[in-house]
């Protein structure tokens, strides 16, 4: 984690990561980039329909290989960089064949590792293999939920899923939140950990920085007018005025259960995640 000498009132609690472990003067593979067209949070009809979201600087998209199926191919990673896109950094490995592939990083991992993706590979992190061969108790990221379709879990900076059991076809996987799920054990995972873990370190320190990255700014429900929102309204500071907590559209949230119940991958949920509100409890 890097800070930074308080040259002003927004420099002096602002973070950022520590990029040292980036390959230095490393360009993006330019087969790999493309540019993705800027949507502001709005669908094709135009409408808004993810809030506070919108410009930011320009930047290009590096294509990931979340799936990383040539088996039995050893690769070598030739740069770690950072990646506009995501939270992790990313690392570009080049095949025997020359082929080169974008893949997330994960900790530790540096210019020069070799690794390979094997039904059974030997347990060190970066290598990726068939959930059924990888003991208990290990770490793994970029997770498949189906086989073939390319990992969908723990893809995020320090995300990881716990093996807990490998049984009947399936492997018992713990999620970050607490949940347990099951998978099939032919889906693959990666070994380890995604790289920048400390990202949930980091204070952006201006509000200016935010709207590099492409975030705008949030207003307070209480702020508002009652026609607004179900928190508006009031002279100065007002209680919230409705017994349970709700959304700008007047859905309650806070404790509302939103999956729903008929749901058919329920049955692979073997423990429900634990709420913040009971977390913080404890």
């Amino acid at each position: 984690m890097k800070s930074f000498k308080p040259t002003s009132a927004s420099r002096r609690n602002m973070t950022s990561s520590d990029y040292s472990t980036l390959t230095k003067g490393a360009r993006p593979y330019k087969p790999l980039v493309t540019r993705l067209k800027s949507n502001s949070g709005r669908n094709s009809a135009g409408r808004i329909t993810v809030r506070h979201q919108g410009g930011g600087n320009k930047k290009l998209y590096r294509m990931i290989d979340f799936k990383q199926n040539r088996m039995d191919q050893k690769a070598v990673v030739e740069t770690i960089e950072y990646d506009p896109y995501r939270t992790a950094f990313i690392a570009l490995i080049k095949y025997a064949d020359g082929a080169r592939a974008y893949i997330l990083a994960p900790e530790k991992m540096k210019a020069g590792d070799e690794i390979i993706t094997a039904e059974a590979a030997p347990v060190k992190s970066g290598n990726r293999m068939q959930l059924k061969n990888i003991p208990v108790g290990q770490q793994v990221y970029n997770v498949e939920m189906t086989p073939g379709r390319g990992g969908q879990l723990a893809r995020s900076a320090g995300a990881y899923l716990e093996v807990l059991a490998n049984a009947d076809g399936y492997t018992d996987l713990k999620l970050n939140s607490g949940e347990v799920r099951r998978v099939l054990w032919t889906c693959l995972a990666s070994l380890g950990q995604v790289s920048n873990s400390e990202w949930s370190l980091v204070n952006f320190g201006k509000a200016g920085r935010s709207r590099w990255m492409g975030i705008r700014p949030t207003v307070r429900g209480s702020a508002m007018n009652p026609v607004d929102h179900p928190y508006g309204g009031g002279e100065g500071a007002q209680p919230r005025g409705t017994r349970k907590p709700k959304t700008l559209w007047g859905k309650v949230t806070g404790g509302h259960k939103t999956r729903n119940k008929k749901k058919r991958s329920s049955q692979f949920i073997v423990k429900r995640r634990v709420s913040i509100r009971n977390r913080n409890n404890k």
